[in-house]
């Protein structure tokens, strides 16, 4: 049996929003969901946001009350490594 993925999702998109902050976002990560492999890398107007996690809804959320989020790709890396589409 192949080896189990911590985290299953991996949760990318941007979010257009206003002063935003790219430390205030990864400490907000890290302090409130469990997963991996975060990447933050925003100005005051754009962000993106990297991230393996069980819950992207989650991320989702917390992310919608930044600002406008698009490019949204929720890739399942546990279908992936069964060789299915994810």
């Amino acid at each position: 049996m192949a080896d189990e993925i911590e985290y299953r999702y991996d949760t990318q998109l941007l979010i257009d929003g206003k002063d935003l902050d790219e430390d205030a976002i990864f400490d907000y990560f890290t302090e409130n969901f469990v997963g991996d492999s975060l990447l933050v890398v925003a100005d005051e107007d754009v962000a993106k946001i990297h991230y393996h996690t069980n819950e992207p809804w989650k991320v989702l959320e917390y992310c919608r009350t930044l600002g406008e989020i698009y490019d949204i790709v929720v890739e399942d890396m546990d279908r992936q490594s069964r060789g299915l589409k994810g």
